[in-house]
């Protein structure tokens, strides 16, 4: 059974640079890492010392408020360093890995014979929970808690974002195993959004509730299906897995291993070549594209909502996507000239691109303006497919206002959310930002 879903508000934004429909094998990275800034809200405590072996599997760090949550080791080798910032936080664990591999065995597992409890716990003792987030506040759900439902996205809409249903390929056992697994921690629906046009595995699989979604970006943002198929009120929760994590989930009942490999698209008009590859969690950037110019943007995840990374960085936990675009450092004269170029995706009807609707642009960093009064404009509105007044809760968000943040829908939205907002707005305010602080300080005053 499948519900149909439209979305009619939001933004196509075309560029060049698609990665292309191949997968190689990346070359193994001589050093992995697990960066704790990925999991937001998790402080971590450190289970293995500098220069101590570890199996891929091997607990690393837990966190500190929860630790029952354990973060492991993608690959067997030494852990080389623990770099720190300020007040010695700890950004990056480092793993020199072995040559080849060597795997804890946590064993395979019948989940059919399983209670929820213990596959729950088989989740948790071999690392795989982080994979689970919970909508409200987008941060590593909480074990303890009990989710009205579970929310799948099999499909990715923003700007040359990996193609989902290649990327898993022939994962499909896995990733059923996978869903098998999960559906069993909630006692509400498992659900499952795919393209409306899909003709992948994704329309085989069982025990979920399906939904075929169209309609342009964030058409594919996991919020946005949970609008319109649950929402979300005071007090609820709901969680969310990637499509890739739940066969990494799958691949552990069936193995008992922790197998972090991943395929990952490498796109962007800078990409030395733009195209899918399997690698393992945390690899090293560079090995992956090779040495980059310094005018060279490296995103881990998608032009909209990604992180900017070094060239000798390493890939994020949650990331499927590598985008390299050029650095924003020219800039147009007279570019606040009405119809002056063309060559800018914009909602605006200033910028001719309008009239090229199916047009792919090669585009760089620059904000092509600067930050400005926050004005009435509609622009917020129109790519928000949500019943949330988008500037209004923009403002409460400024000034921390709790009870109007509550009243304007803030437990249903995340930072991603808001990407498009940050993309279309005159005011040039960084929206997810804003959202992203609002949401830490529910965490704090609501829970």
């Amino acid at each position: 059974m499948s519900n149909d879903i439209k979305i009619r508000k939001g933004l196509d934004i075309k560029l060049k640079g698609e990665a292309e429909k191949l997968i190689s094998d990346a070359p193994r990275s001589k050093n992995f890492a697990i960066k704790p800034t990925d999991f937001h809200g998790v402080t971590p405590k450190m289970v293995v010392k500098v220069g101590e072996s570890v199996k891929a599997g091997d607990i690393i760090f837990y966190s500190k408020y929860n630790e029952q949550v354990k973060f492991v080791s993608p690959v067997s080798g030494t852990l080389k360093e623990v770099k720190r910032g300020a007040k010695r936080r700890i950004l990056e664990v480092v793993v020199e890995a072995d040559a080849a591999d060597t795997y804890k065995d946590f064993g395979s597992k019948d989940i059919e014979s399983m209670s929820g409890e213990e596959v729950k716990q088989h989740i948790l003792d071999s690392g795989c929970w982080p994979f689970i987030k919970q909508r409200p506040y987008d941060i590593v759900a909480n074990p303890d808690d009990a989710p009205k439902a579970i929310f799948i996205s099999g499909l990715a809409t923003a700007p040359l974002a990996a193609d989902v249903e290649f990327a898993l390929g022939k994962r499909k056992e896995e990733f059923q195993i996978g869903l098998n697994a999960i559906s069993k921690l909630t006692t509400g629906k498992t659900h499952l959004s795919i393209d409306k046009r899909s003709a992948s595995f994704f329309n085989e699989v069982k025990g979920v509730q399906m939904h075929k979604v169209s309609g342009p970006h964030p058409a594919g943002n996991v919020g946005v299906q949970i609008h319109h198929i649950d929402p979300i009120n005071a007090g609820e929760r709901v969680w969310v897995i990637n499509p890739e994590d739940v066969a990494i989930i799958g691949s552990l009942f069936k193995t008992g291993k922790f197998d972090a490999t991943r395929v990952v698209a490498v796109a962007g008009t800078e990409a030395p070549k733009a195209q899918y590859y399997r690698l393992k969690i945390g690899s090293n950037v560079k090995d992956v594209v090779g040495q980059l110019p310094a005018n060279v943007r490296i995103i881990s995840g998608d032009v909209l909502t990604g992180d900017k990374i070094a060239n000798d960085a390493f890939v994020g936990y949650y990331s499927n996507t590598i985008t390299l675009i050029p650095e924003g450092d020219n800039y147009r004269m007279f570019g606040w000239l009405p119809f002056k170029d063309n060559n800018i995706p914009s909602m605006s009807k200033t910028s001719l691109s309008w009239l090229f609707p199916n047009k792919k642009y090669a585009v760089n960093t620059n904000l092509n303006g600067e930050e400005r009064a926050l004005v009435v404009t509609g622009e917020m509105e129109k790519v928000l497919p949500m019943d949330v007044y988008p500037m209004q809760l923009l403002k409460e968000c400024m000034v921390l206002n709790i009870e109007k943040m509550e009243n304007l829908g803030i437990y249903e939205v995340a930072p991603e959310d808001f990407a498009l907002v940050d993309y279309v707005s005159t005011s040039k305010l960084e929206a997810q930002a804003i959202i992203r602080e609002a949401l830490d300080v529910m965490i704090k005053e609501v829970g």
